[in-house]
């Protein structure tokens, strides 16, 4: 196997990690938020449209784990140094 082969493959194999535990992560936290906040909703019916909007910015905030893996793994794919090098050494 050569270095580009190499190199791609690690690349995608990091990306897919990485959006794996990055998506499982903000799927817990999310759920956890859900669950928390209709509890609190069934405890306290009066206090529903508050605990609502908490609970949207809440998940607005745990979502953003979920799109920086997303970034992350498109910079791993797409703007990968070492592809780079590899190619510039294999055309040496």
């Amino acid at each position: 196997m050569d270095a580009i082969s190499l190199i791609g493959a690690c690349s995608i194999l990091s990306a897919g990690l990485c959006m794996g535990i990055g998506g499982i992560g903000s799927a817990f936290g999310e759920g956890n938020a859900a669950a928390s906040a209709l509890h609190a909703m069934a405890q306290q019916p009066d206090e529903a449209s508050r605990i609502r909007s908490t609970l949207f910015v809440s998940m607005a905030m745990v979502e953003t784990s979920a799109l920086y893996s997303l970034l992350i793994a498109f910079l791993t794919l797409y703007a990968n140094p070492f592809w780079n090098y590899a190619v510039e050494m294999a055309a040496k």
